[in-house]
């Protein structure tokens, strides 16, 4: 070895002990042995390598989890909060929240709102067919099936169309003209109604009023017809009454049309509608609303056991209210006196109607017109909508916006083709034109007397009295009105024996 390597490998050595020597690594021995079989993962797996190279490096401390003990998920010291998701989504779940008090009552009524609507909905789709006589018919919803709906109809039939001329006074009802209730008139702005009452048998129409609602003028205006006036050309009954033109009139149209056409004919009246009751039915009447409060100045003795008493407020049962209404005997006129009396009851029986719409609501008006048309006390062409109209109209009346007139004439004694003499009401034509242009043609021009059937028994030139060529009246003055004057000869024997 020369100089220079001694030097050389001395400089080296000495560096060499001046740094930290580093350690090898470790080799593992290689076993030549023969290799093992090499294990299968599976098609898509890679098999498992094992290199193992130990290398002392120095590792990243990781801090130590907390030990949290299991409780079970519904054990007390389970903590919810410290469980963590299994998965990813489920991290992402906002929890319920509770609902409100009021978000439950929009909720509800939500859904309400909804299934009434859609009720709505399919009540006003036009599913039903509509039939009527004289009119094509329709599809109609089930809402306008039911305002349409006549229920008792079919007792009395349809009304014709009148052939008479109804003269509408057209400076009044033009074409911009309404009365604003919308009901199937004949002349707009007036509604007329015929009311019948029968007698038991259900042939005579002993009670016949005129009821003509001013829908324009916010009035009602009633006519009073004597069940003995003579119509001789209306009915086959050899006593002319028009009482019996229901039963004995014109063969060749319904029972009901021989009484309408007879009024528009002799009156010049068109009748839009009729109501027809029979004597019996007016109790069921009366004591539905709970009686019909009147003054009776006198006891009316009906029969001998059917009597009503004397006294201010005396509240008429349904049997008496039809007592009051058929008593005759004692009257010195008979059935003037009884017409007379009737008008009364009217009075009553329309301040009674608007104390109902006054206390109860016309609600309850409402459900005594329903209990009416269900029984079928009463027999209409009007269907439920029509009704309702009308009573709302008449539920607005005052006492002083009814007016009523009687039918102006006088009695006179009629001798028959068979031989008897009857006792009829002989009407008085000039006065009655005067009185029908006055109250009852608001709407039409005046009637001339050649426009009316009417037949006079007693020439105007030969009248007797003119008594009841002006018995107009308003309800309000029927308030305090007596009973008609009665005849001491004619009161029972045993009644004075009574006494």
């Amino acid at each position: 070895m020369n100089r220079e390597e001694f030097n050389d490998e001395t400089i080296v050595s000495r560096n060499a002990a001046s740094k930290p020597l580093k350690p090898l690594r470790k080799l593992k021995r290689i076993d030549n042995s023969s290799p093992a079989a090499p294990q299968y993962h599976g098609l898509h797996e890679a098999p498992q390598i094992d290199i193992s190279i130990d290398e002392e490096r120095p590792r990243r401390k990781r801090s130590p989890e907390p030990v949290q003990e299991y409780h079970g998920l519904h054990e007390k010291g389970w903590d919810e909060s410290a469980r963590q998701p299994e998965y990813d989504d489920e991290a992402e779940k906002v929890p319920k929240k509770k609902n409100s008090r009021k978000d439950v009552i929009i909720k509800i009524t939500s859904v309400l709102l909804s299934i009434a609507a859609i009720v709505t909905l399919f009540l006003n789709m036009p599913i039903l067919w509509y039939k009527k006589s004289g009119q094509p018919d329709e599809r109609v919803s089930i809402i306008t099936y039911f305002k349409r709906w006549q229920p008792t109809v079919d007792i009395e039939g349809e009304l014709d169309k009148p052939q008479m001329n109804l003269n509408v006074d057209t400076d009044i009802v033009d074409d911009e003209f309404t009365d604003g209730l919308d009901l199937p008139q004949l002349i707009e702005g007036q509604y007329t109604v015929l009311f019948l009452g029968f007698d038991e048998d259900e042939e005579l129409t002993d009670v016949i009023w005129i009821c003509q609602f001013d829908i324009g003028g916010g009035k009602l205006n009633i006519l009073q017809v004597p069940r003995d006036s003579a119509v001789p050309n209306y009915t086959y009954n050899p006593t002319t009454k028009i009482n019996s033109v229901y039963y004995d009139g014109d063969y060749n149209v319904s029972k009901i049309q021989r009484v309408v056409n007879c009024i528009q004919e002799n009156f010049g009246i068109p009748i839009d509608a009729y109501i027809t009751t029979a004597c019996f039915d007016i109790r069921e009447i009366v004591d539905l609303v709970g009686g019909i409060t009147m003054n009776i100045d006198n006891e009316i003795i009906y029969e001998a056991d059917k009597r009503i008493p004397a006294g201010k407020n005396v509240v008429l049962t349904g049997e008496q209210a039809e007592w009051f209404v058929r008593f005759r005997t004692e009257w010195v006129q008979g059935d003037i006196g009884r017409v007379q009396n009737q008008r009364r009851f009217m009075a009553a029986a329309m301040k009674k109607i608007l104390s109902i719409v006054k206390d109860e609501g016309r609600p309850k008006l409402y459900s005594y017109l329903n209990t009416i048309y269900k029984n079928k006390w009463l027999a209409t062409n009007m269907s439920v909508e029509d009704l309702s109209k009308l009573a709302d109209f008449g539920s607005t009346l005052t006492m002083d916006s009814v007016h009523v007139n009687m039918l102006p004439g006088e009695d006179a004694m009629y001798y028959a083709s068979d031989g008897e003499v009857y006792s009829i009401y002989s009407i008085h034509k000039r006065a009655t034109i005067d009185m029908l242009n006055e109250w009852f043609r608001p709407y039409q021009r005046p009637m001339l007397l050649s426009e009316s059937n009417i037949i006079e028994y007693v020439s105007e030139y030969e009248y007797q009295y003119d008594l009841y060529d002006d018995t107009g009246i308003s309800f309000e003055e029927l308030e305090t009105a007596t009973e008609p004057l009665r005849d001491p000869d004619k009161s029972p024997a045993w009644k004075e024996y009574e006494n």
